[in-house]
């Protein structure tokens, strides 16, 4: 290995500075999307970390699966989670994540990484419940993240593809981040953001969500709604307008589409869209993935 650690023995400062020296190169190797087992071999036989006594340690999946995300690495991500189902979705070591919790869903959202999201979703599946739901729902840390899930970043960051595969495995939609916001909150802010850029992602968003949020949803927007009519009425439409503040029942459409919805089980999501007679908009991204 051309990056090999040799200091058993040594000295505590050169072997903290081998340490950050092949953690960069490890780094480097994981950009330069390197063939699966160097990397593999790499992470396996060198130290990376250096910890208090003067232990060593070695990367864990899951920690390369967060460097596989940033880098959407794809193939090693793949065995990553194919390899070790469990420990590529553990906890990371502090240096990684500041909350004792997984945080690659909401790294997957935020890099943008649809197919990476798909397969850590399919993985996920796997898991007791409470474990799934632990993952799904993982809020960030509220000094860092605001409490947010990756269905709050999905609506955030406008990631349309994002989003329709975290709702179709069963991520909750009402959560509240620190400030008290659900993804529909949101998403809603994000809307009236001036000028309107990508106002149709942005939509694309929210016709989404409408089919796995309850009708009887509440949401801390909705007076601003009602206090700015006309303005939201301009940015939804009235159909749109409506419903979200419950001045009229959801169309006929809109509940056909939600039982439509409810009868693909997480396994066989996002597959199932194909065989229903679903509209075009719920197809919207490249979700045509390979399993």
């Amino acid at each position: 290995m051309p990056w090999s650690v040799r200091w058993v023995g040594g000295c505590g400062a050169q072997s903290q500075k081998q340490c950050k020296k092949s953690s960069f190169a490890f780094y480097q190797a994981v950009r330069d999307l390197l063939p699966v087992w160097f990397l593999e071999d790499m992470r396996t036989m060198e130290a990376f970390h250096w910890e208090d006594g003067g232990k060593v340690s070695v990367y864990s999946p899951s920690e390369a699966l967060l460097y596989a995300l940033v880098h959407d690495h794809q193939p090693y991500a793949r065995h990553l989670l194919t390899k070790f189902p469990q420990s590529a979705l553990a906890v990371p070591s502090q240096s990684f994540s500041c909350c004792q919790s997984a945080p690659h869903l909401a790294m997957a959202v935020r890099y943008n990484r649809v197919r990476v999201l798909f397969r850590i979703l399919k993985a996920i599946q796997v898991l007791p419940p409470s474990d799934r739901a632990a993952h799904l729902d993982r809020q960030g840390c509220s000094r860092v993240e605001g409490g947010k899930t990756a269905l709050h970043m999905a609506c955030e960051l406008v990631r349309p593809e994002c989003l329709l595969l975290l709702l179709g495995h069963g991520a909750a939609p009402c959560l509240r981040d620190s400030a008290g916001n659900t993804p529909l909150d949101t998403l809603l802010q994000q809307i009236s953001h001036l000028p309107a850029a990508n106002m149709r992602a942005k939509l694309l968003c929210l016709d989404c969500l409408f089919f796995f949020v309850p009708q009887d949803l509440k949401f801390s927007m909705k007076q601003q709604l009602l206090d700015n009519r006309q303005q939201w009425l301009d940015l939804l439409g009235e159909n749109r307008f409506q419903c979200l503040v419950g001045l009229a029942p959801p169309s006929l459409f809109v509940g056909a589409m939600r039982v439509l919805i409810r009868t693909i089980s997480p396994e066989h999501f996002p597959e199932a869209l194909d065989n229903l007679p679903l509209p075009h908009f719920l197809k919207p991204l490249d979700l045509k993935l390979e399993s």
